[in-house]
């Protein structure tokens, strides 16, 4: 098959994330496969137009927003010649239906909803909520990957048939350095870490509150901010931290390496996710392999991620004051935090990227066929 991939963004993009991530992991499996795969993207400062990249060929022009305009000239031209099109989704996808009758796979990690009030004010929230409400009937004839059951079932309730649905979940790719990190002892002070992009819609702020009343129970305690974000966003949090008197007990360490991420993760005792929603959560993952459960709140994608009473714990109801009261049990209850370490390990290991690639080659030839 010659495989089109539709994507802002691409790997290399310097603000590239997991989604990138696991669309390229599928990528190469296909070119392994022997099929041919391109992916359209946006250009950005410093990078070739065209290159290959672990034998996917990358194809960038105009720019993160103008590339979806672009999407449809490049598809009256060179459309043609393929036989499938991934149109990946981050708020809207390309509305590739019309412009080309090709099979079209809509890949989509989670539906924005809300997202759109944390991340745009007045009335561009607005405007994108009615627009990504309206672009479902556009794609009611296509087949749709996401990562979990939960994103599924927002589909469904928007219109779209189950049978069209496929949920493929993300694992994590093993290598040395996060292998290295399993045998990293945790920190003597109860540490709590939050690991993602710094912005608003990520859940930080719900963290540091929460935080602030863990703090009252455990004055040792500490949290740690690993990810970066926009100085004046990043500014407004080291203000708020101020205000919630946490800023003695709380360490910003920006964007670090990968291996630094991996040894912050297993020197922590939970990792804390309050995002408004997610595709999956691949940090809960990340930071269970080395032995970390996770508290998180109860949102599409990581009510997926995390078993709920089994690899860590989905909070009832999502508040700062709930986060904090249910890190504080599992930390103190040690023969529970023993039992969910243990089984986030084998959760780690039984998401195998074979499987997930075996569902995504399913899946293309499933709508080349029909």
């Amino acid at each position: 098959m010659k495989i089109l991939i539709l994507n802002w963004r691409d790997v290399c993009h310097p603000k590239s994330g997991g989604a990138e991530v696991v669309t390229m992991e599928h990528a190469k499996a296909w070119v392994k496969a022997g099929h041919s795969v391109s992916w359209l993207t946006a250009q950005y400062a410093g990078a070739k137009q065209e290159e290959f990249v672990d034998g996917v060929r990358i194809i960038r022009h105009a720019g993160s927003l103008t590339v979806y305009l672009f999407v449809p000239f490049f598809l009256l031209f060179y459309g043609g010649k393929y036989d499938v099109i991934i149109d990946e989704v981050h708020g809207f996808p390309f509305f590739t239906p019309l412009f080309t009758k090709k099979p079209v796979i809509v890949f989509i990690h989670e539906i924005a909803g809300e997202i759109w009030d944390f991340m745009f004010p007045f009335p561009k929230n607005i405007i994108g909520r009615l627009l990504e409400a309206s672009y479902f009937r556009l794609y009611r004839h296509c087949l749709f990957w996401t990562d979990a059951p939960s994103t599924v079932e927002e589909l469904v309730a928007r219109g779209i048939p189950q049978d069209q649905c496929t949920a493929i979940p993300c694992p994590i790719t093993i290598h040395t350095k996060r292998g290295a990190a399993v045998a990293i002892k945790k920190d003597k002070s109860p540490t709590y870490l939050f690991v993602s992009r710094v912005v608003r819609m990520k859940g930080i702020e719900e963290v540091i509150k929460a935080f602030s009343f863990i703090l009252r129970a455990q004055p040792k305690a500490q949290l740690w901010i690993v990810g970066g974000g926009e100085e004046e966003y990043v500014r407004e949090l080291k203000d708020m931290i101020e205000e919630y008197g946490v800023v003695k007990r709380t360490k910003f360490f920006g964007v670090v390496s990968e291996e630094t991420k991996f040894r912050l993760m297993a020197k922590a005792h939970l990792l804390l996710h309050a995002s408004v929603k997610e595709g999956w959560g691949l940090v809960v993952l990340e930071a269970a392999y080395v032995g970390t459960p996770s508290v998180v709140y109860n949102v599409p994608g990581l009510c997926d991620v995390v078993k709920n009473g089994q690899t860590g714990i989905v909070i009832p109801n999502n508040s700062p004051h709930e986060m904090a009261t249910e890190t504080l049990r599992l930390y103190t209850d040690r023969k529970r935090y023993t039992k969910y370490q243990k089984n986030g390990k084998l959760w780690v290991a039984s998401l195998r990227w074979d499987d997930a690639k075996r569902q995504s080659l399913s899946l293309l030839t499933r709508a080349v066929k029909e």
